[in-house]
């Protein structure tokens, strides 16, 4: 066999190792005949099989097989000798079936990519299984097609990265939904298109949505925009305003594990030690939403306390998401702003 024939052979067995093989689905050696003439019209024979899938091992790639010993004669000797046996070879892969299964899940479920480019990975996570890896295909040909308009997501992620990594500013408009339920570029009150010029510091997910937390050059605090609704993107070249000389961040960088907590529904506004009450079938919920660094007291039968440090808005529009179940009752100006919020509720409805 020259050696483009090898090498070909050799490509094929590892496409086929791809394609027919798993923990569940092993092939032996016959076998990998039969699909390499099956295939690609090749033919080989066992010592050339035996020869790739050893050269594939020296390589890297991880296959798996059964070893069993038998007692063959040495043809040459004729002595018994004991000889170990390779067969039931199958690729072992870098991504389990039930985790390609959650990523394509969150894909699924997300909220900020287009359905044109979540088909396309959902695809390419495909591919990194074999044939019998049952996708979540049919699903996703049945979502809304127009989850999100903006066809930018991934350009705008990318300049995002290179901004921060670069620690650079960046300028975008930002695009708002219609009653004509199209999306238009945000305007200023004359009329004219806004410019944001932001100092951008990380981005997150958030309840199936894709966040930029960042400073607007126009004040001293944090903001967030939705990535799929940011259009027309570009790095301004000023360094980016530090994290930590913002008012709200103490003299720390950005820990995205607390902000998350604090800020449950991505709102932006000063955060406090709120003191709240809950039943007690929201514990589990709480700790979910907040951490586990919030602190419980005062448990009754039915109810109990709790002391965390969150965003005032997120908070304000929790206790009126929950309510009756959530009772906020520290600090006094907040309990304030939720009473008065929710009687503007009722007033609605008179």
């Amino acid at each position: 066999m020259g050696r483009q024939a090898k090498k070909l052979s050799l490509f094929n067995t590892l496409e086929i190792l791809k394609k027919y093989t798993d923990e569940d689905h092993r092939l032996t050696q016959a076998e990998l005949l039969e699909l390499l003439k099956q295939d690609y019209d090749m033919e080989v024979d066992r010592r050339t099989v035996k020869s790739n899938l050893m050269d594939l091992i020296e390589l890297g790639y991880e296959i798996e097989s059964q070893e069993t010993t038998r007692m063959i004669r040495n043809e040459k000797t004729g002595e018994v000798e004991e000889s170990t046996i390779m067969s039931s070879f199958y690729l072992v892969r870098d991504f389990s079936n039930p985790e390609l299964r959650m990523l394509i899940d969150s894909l699924l479920f997300s909220k900020h990519l287009p359905y044109s480019q979540c088909k396309e990975l959902v695809l390419k996570l495909e591919g990194l299984s074999n044939k019998y890896f049952q996708s979540h295909m049919q699903y996703i040909l049945t979502m809304p097609e127009d989850k999100t308009n903006n066809k930018q997501v991934f350009y705008n992620i990318d300049v995002l990265d290179e901004a921060i990594s670069k620690n650079k500013k960046v300028s975008f408009k930002y695009l708002e939904y219609g009653t004509d339920k199209k999306q238009h570029v945000k305007c200023t009150e004359n009329g004219t298109e806004r410019v944001y010029i932001v100092s951008p510091y990380q981005m997150a997910a958030k309840e199936g949505k894709y966040y930029l937390i960042c400073n607007y050059d126009k004040y001293d605090d944090v903001s967030n925009y939705r990535v799929d609704r940011i259009t027309d993107i570009e790095i301004v070249d000023e360094k980016a305003k530090p994290f930590e000389k913002l008012k709200w961040a103490n003299g720390q960088k950005l820990d995205l594990s607390e902000y998350m907590k604090k800020h449950v529904y991505m709102y932006s506004s000063e955060d406090s030690i709120v003191k709240f009450k809950i039943v007690r079938p929201m514990i589990s919920d709480i700790i979910d939403m907040f951490g586990k660094d919030v602190q419980f007291y005062d448990e009754a039968d039915d109810t109990v306390c709790v002391k965390a440090k969150v965003n005032e808005a997120a908070m304000i529009q929790f206790a009126k998401n929950y309510a009756p179940d959530v009772e906020v009752l520290e600090p006094v100006e907040l309990r304030g702003k939720v009473k008065m919020e929710l009687l503007e509720g009722v007033k609605a409805y008179e």
